[in-house]
């Protein structure tokens, strides 16, 4: 291959031979042809200015001293007047009877050697290419500053594009702090205006639902069925009012974030739930049975909210003609294995499965249900303000968890939920081990 380039590099080798006796520039061509130069010639020192008026890329110019008209120095001379000529070498030609001051004159017009006549072949041949390889080395070395200037230049509009890509970004970062404190501070504007608002609603509220209940006991007692049935739509309409105000109050306040953490047994909680919906559960002959459950860290009173919400709804949308069969299972999880919540290989999560026998729904509203207000049925067929849900996620997204439901229409409802286990122990729950809670 440095052969290859070596002889590329030597045909574009260019040699200018002046020289007034046409012998003379045979016998210069002669010897050097079978280095595969190129040989240009001219007959005196004026042809070569115009030669050199229109090529400039010489390695080499043999000038013979003495020529007619002008001689070699006068020829040299003028050739380095021209900036693009100075850096062509010039080896002057010239017999050996010139002494001492001619050679010191041919230096000092800028020439870099002398050979004397007769010419020694091999002699020529050797000081050419002398010249010919500082030429390619100097060509290469041009050539390589050349890629290290387009090299530098390149590292250089990439540092500054880097630069400018890390202000873009710290920029970027800049708004988005910015742009997250605002959205922090409107949320709790929201949360505070909800809460205030709700709570105001509540007495006009107890005032109508007051007044309407007792035009109903007046009406009772005189005959006007008209008018007691609008004040029973009054009545039914306040109370679902009432109910959403409630829920909206509860919702609000799950952003609380003063409300501490501690160590829950999930059965007393799940035994207290069970307690306070005795009625309800009793009314639908609900049954309810459910694994021994982790003790977790936890806020007592949202878990509580969590399994009110859940088992509520797994009683409302029980199939006609159907009772209510609730199972509530669990299982120990390794993070590994939940790698979708960002989990670490070694945490323990526990994952809680809520399961009914209900009326389910198409699995495209998997994700909508937990929508705040967002209902699939209208209040007419089930009560409800179609908040329950989203509280559950709240709840769950607080405790760092993580909740989803899977169900078909007519095929019942699953609600699974996975906590974290916070509390830097690991419990081994036992799949046989389970308690049973019928409540009739």
């Amino acid at each position: 291959m440095q052969n290859v380039v070596n002889d590329k590099m030597k045909s574009e080798i260019k040699v200018l031979v002046v020289d007034d006796r046409e012998d003379n520039l045979f016998s210069i061509e002669t010897i050097l042809e079978r280095d595969g130069y190129h040989i240009y010639k001219a007959t005196s020192g004026r042809a070569a200015l115009k030669v050199l008026l229109h090529q400039h890329d010489f390695t080499l110019i043999l000038m013979d001293v003495q020529m007619p008209d002008m001689n070699g120095f006068e020829t040299a001379s003028l050739i380095y007047e021209r900036e693009k000529l100075k850096h062509i070498p010039i080896i002057f030609i010239t017999a050996h009877n010139q002494g001492e001051e001619k050679m010191y004159e041919g230096y000092k017009m800028g020439g870099v050697d002398f050979i004397y006549k007769p010419i020694n072949p091999e002699l020529l041949r050797f000081k050419v290419s002398v010249f010919a390889e500082l030429y390619q080395k100097n060509h290469q070395l041009v050539l390589q500053e050349q890629k290290l200037i387009a090299v530098n230049e390149n590292l250089e509009k990439q540092i500054q594009e880097s630069k400018k890509s890390e202000e873009q970004i710290k920029l970027l970062n800049h708004q988005l702090m910015e742009n997250n404190e605002q959205l922090k501070t409107t949320i709790e504007e929201l949360d505070r205006f909800a809460y205030v608002a709700s709570h105001d609603l509540q007495e006009p509220l107890r005032k109508i639902l007051l007044f309407s209940d007792k035009l109903l006991n007046k009406q009772k007692r005189e005959t006007d069925d008209d008018a007691r049935v609008y004040l029973d739509k009054i009545a039914k309409a306040s109370n679902r009012m009432q109910q959403l105000v409630h829920d909206l109050l509860k919702f609000s306040r799950h952003t609380d974030d003063t409300i501490s953490f501690e160590e829950t047994d999930l059965n007393i909680v799940l035994s207290e739930v069970l307690g306070d919906m005795e009625l309800e559960t009793g009314k639908k002959n609900a049954s309810i049975n459910a694994d021994l459950l982790p003790t977790i860290w936890a806020i007592p009173s949202q878990i509580r909210q969590l399994f009110q919400n859940l088992i509520s709804n797994a009683i409302k949308f029980t199939k006609e003609g159907f009772f209510p069969e609730i199972t509530i299972r669990t299982q120990q999880l390794n993070g590994a294995s939940l790698k979708d919540m960002g989990s670490k290989p070694g945490q323990v999560f526990h994952q809680i499965v809520i399961t009914d026998n209900g009326i389910g729904f198409d699995p495209k509203y998997a994700n909508e249900i937990f929508v705040v207000f967002k209902r699939l049925h209208s209040y007419h067929e089930f009560e409800g303000t179609g908040i329950g849900l989203s509280i559950c996620k709240k709840i769950i997204e607080k405790h760092n968890g993580h909740i989803r439901a899977e169900s078909a229409p007519d095929k019942g409802a699953s609600f699974i939920i996975t906590l974290p286990d916070n509390r830097g122990q690991n419990f081994k729950i036992s799949s046989g081990s389970r308690h049973s809670i019928e409540v009739l």
